[in-house]
């Protein structure tokens, strides 16, 4: 997973205009400014930098009009400020842009260092935490840009001069802009809001706080008592919730019924947690043994008061709601968080995202994909197998030997760090171009299950935070350290490669989950490990295709309790946590329980990233979908060339990207389509 809490600077970018005063002006927001006042200015502004410049002057003026409040003047400072600050010669149009652009570099980097570094003890293995270090994490140096920058008029300039353009308007004119134009309309996104400190801080603090919550939501899965008060798992076994907890059920697919009844020990915990009856003493603790399936917890053999969690899991969740829509009152362009995460985020409508995800889920070739995971399982499909593992090359091998593997080639993140340069020429990239990217990712020792933090500016490093144990990283760790040095590599390529700083990045999220996943899955070429199997395209495509299908639902969760939390704003942890549970029981039935034949299953609700990261989880699904456009495009080119001349255009709108990088747009029919396929290979 990619983070992004750092980003409260994305609170600027991707808003809308700030609440104000006297006029009603766009979108119905009363405003400072009158608007006789802006026509007067464009007017004015026409008629010394001419026609040529008239739509700049008509969306800047009226825009920065929205942003002005009274502090910053009357009618005649604004009408001053216009017609000093406007700039109509390219040339030094070009020279501001330039300007601005190394600053907001040099300003976005340095805050994302700051708040990497404070977020240490957080975030890595370093002993003991101390309640300090949560309020350090929680601190936000970009808290203050937003007001800062437009007390002292930057923002306002660089509004007038680089206005934005709503997705709409991207859609309809980006195919026919240069580079440079985009570059300019990037800009114009960075000041669109006016939204208080005070507000991003109470944001920070929520995210920061949720994160840490799950950060250390750990299960000793040896201390797991099963009826007969037997434990199954390695004694010091610590799974992370729900991470590691589902890499461990996925892990004992082809073990037997030893293995089965581990799935089931793992399945009963996930319960536990989503219906918050787990023991909240059980949780990060060492010392206690209990049995899931009976809910009795013991100690030194005795068994001792169960006493639950009090709905923690659903108030994190709750505190990110009401911080994230108090920001809503000062984005009349995106009034809610759901409009920002998608619209404004993700550039991609919810609508849109939603009806993907439904009409994959309902597809015919669910139910054909299922029929054969129950064949191939000897058995009928358990909730749980929403998480099947098998279409993988690794589904087969021996996890003893890979542990052993990858413990003894990666015993500390000195040797994953200094192994970086080889595993990128395996790729396909030149040793020069592999070593050169190398040098701007470095390795940390993560608490959790690890993360993947980029640089913001040139000159600083991309962080691969990723768990390894006293005993050296085992596969599931490695499997994970590889998606996330798919993010590390992406952002290296979207940062130092892209012609503007202004176009860094990707277009959202799912991008980099694309490469992440396209990483991953060549996790065992990176061991040295072939795959000539003359099945593997159709296993690679069925595979993606069950994963696309189980974190589609999960997403569709989390649409829905978002969508449910607006509409009762007022609503309580318990009525949350009810809530939650009926909609993934709801969608549970309605795409999942026909092709499992169980129904009222609740465990599309235990992602953790529902609690700490709100609305990313839409970003896999399309990651997925973009991944398997992006591999069938791969075959038969090089690799290491194709990704960096995809990833090195920056941050276009999606749409536009994906064409650019495969010839379409994102769509569920390559997928569907190739299952097809792949199902008669298979059979």
């Amino acid at each position: 997973m990619k983070k992004i809490i750092w980003l409260l600077i994305p609170v600027a970018i991707f808003l809308g205009q700030c609440k104000q005063k006297e006029n009603a002006g766009q979108n119905g927001m009363v405003r400072y400014i009158k608007q006789s006042t802006s026509e007067a200015v464009i007017a004015k502004l026409l008629k010394v930098n001419g026609e040529t410049n008239k739509a700049r002057i008509e969306k800047g003026v009226n825009h920065v009009s929205e942003l002005w409040t009274e502090k910053d003047g009357n009618d005649s400072t604004f009408i001053q400020f216009c017609m000093k600050n406007f700039i109509g010669d390219p040339v030094k149009l070009d020279l501001l842009f330039t300007r601005i652009s190394n600053n907001f570099e040099s300003l976005f980097g340095h805050f994302n260092m700051i708040s990497l570094d404070l977020k240490r003890a957080m975030h890595l293995e370093m002993g003991e935490m101390l309640d300090i270090d949560e309020i350090f994490a929680a601190y936000e140096p970009g808290a203050h840009f937003s007001d800062d920058y437009f007390d002292n008029k930057i923002a306002i300039i660089t509004a007038l001069n680089f206005p934005m353009y709503s997705l709409k308007e991207k859609e309809e004119s980006g195919p026919g802009w240069t580079r440079k134009e985009w570059a300019y309309a990037r800009m114009g996104d960075i000041f669109t809001a006016r939204v208080p400190a005070a507000v991003n801080v109470r944001v920070s603090e929520a995210l920061t706080a949720s994160d840490n919550y799950i950060s250390n939501y750990n299960i000793y899965v040896g201390n797991l008592l099963d009826e007969q008060g037997k434990t199954h798992f390695a004694p010091d076994m610590k799974l992370l919730s729900h991470w590691n907890l589902r890499d461990e059920l996925k892990a004992n697919y082809n073990k037997g019924e030893e293995g089965l009844l581990k799935q089931k020990m793992i399945y009963e915990v996930m319960l536990r947690i989503i219906g918050q009856e787990i023991p909240e003493a059980v949780i990060n603790n060492p010392g206690l043994k209990w049995n899931p399936f009976s809910n009795k917890l013991y100690k030194d053999g005795k068994e001792i008061a169960n006493i639950p969690e009090p709905d923690t899991r659903y108030e994190y969740l709750l505190n990110n709601f009401r911080a994230m829509k108090a920001v809503d009152e000062y984005t009349p362009i995106y009034p809610t968080f759901i409009l920002r995460a998608f619209d404004g985020g993700m550039e991609i409508p919810q609508e849109q995202v939603e009806k993907l995800f439904t009409d994959f889920c309902s597809s015919a070739q669910v139910k054909q994909v299922g029929d054969l995971i129950s064949q191939r399982l000897g058995r009928p499909l358990q909730p749980f197998d929403i998480w099947y593992d098998g279409f993988k090359a690794r589904s087969n091998m021996n996890m003893d030997l890979l542990d052993k593997i990858t413990r003894a080639k990666y015993p500390d993140t000195r040797a994953f760090e200094a192994d970086i340069p080889n595993m990128l020429i395996k790729l396909g990239f030149k040793p020069d171009k592999a070593k050169e990217i190398a040098s701007h990712i470095t390795v940390d020792n993560a608490r959790g299950s690890g993360h993947a933090w980029g640089a913001q500016m040139k000159g600083d490093k991309a962080h691969l935070r990723t768990r390894i144990g006293k005993d050296g990283m085992d596969y599931k760790g490695y499997n994970i350290a590889i998606h996330e040095l798919g993010h590390n590599v992406e952002q290296t390529i979207s940062l130092y490669l892209v012609d503007y700083y202004m176009m860094q990045g990707v277009p959202n999220t799912a991008f980099t989950e694309a490469f992440a996943f396209t990483f991953q899955k060549r996790d065992l070429e990176l061991l040295g490990f072939k795959d000539n199997d003359p099945k593997k395209e159709a296993l690679s495509a069925i595979d993606n295709f069950w994963m696309s299908y189980e974190i589609m639902g999960v997403s569709l969760l989390d649409m829905k309790v978002w969508k449910w939390l607006y509409e009762n704003p007022k609503a309580t942890k318990d009525q949350l946590k009810e809530t939650a549970v009926k909609s993934a029981i709801e969608i549970w039935n309605q795409y999942y329980a026909p092709v499992f034949g169980i129904k009222d299953s609740p465990i599309l609700a235990i992602y953790s990233h529902m609690i700490d990261n709100p609305l990313y989880l839409s970003n896999y699904p399309v990651g997925h979908l973009i991944d398997f456009q992006l591999d069938q495009y791969f075959k038969g080119r090089n690799f290491a060339e194709e990704a960096i001349r995809i990833y090195s255009a920056g941050r276009l709108i999606p749409q536009l990207w994906m064409k650019n990088a495969v010839g379409n747009g994102i769509s569920i029919k390559p997928l569907l389509n190739a299952t097809d396929e792949a199902l008669k290979v298979i059979k």
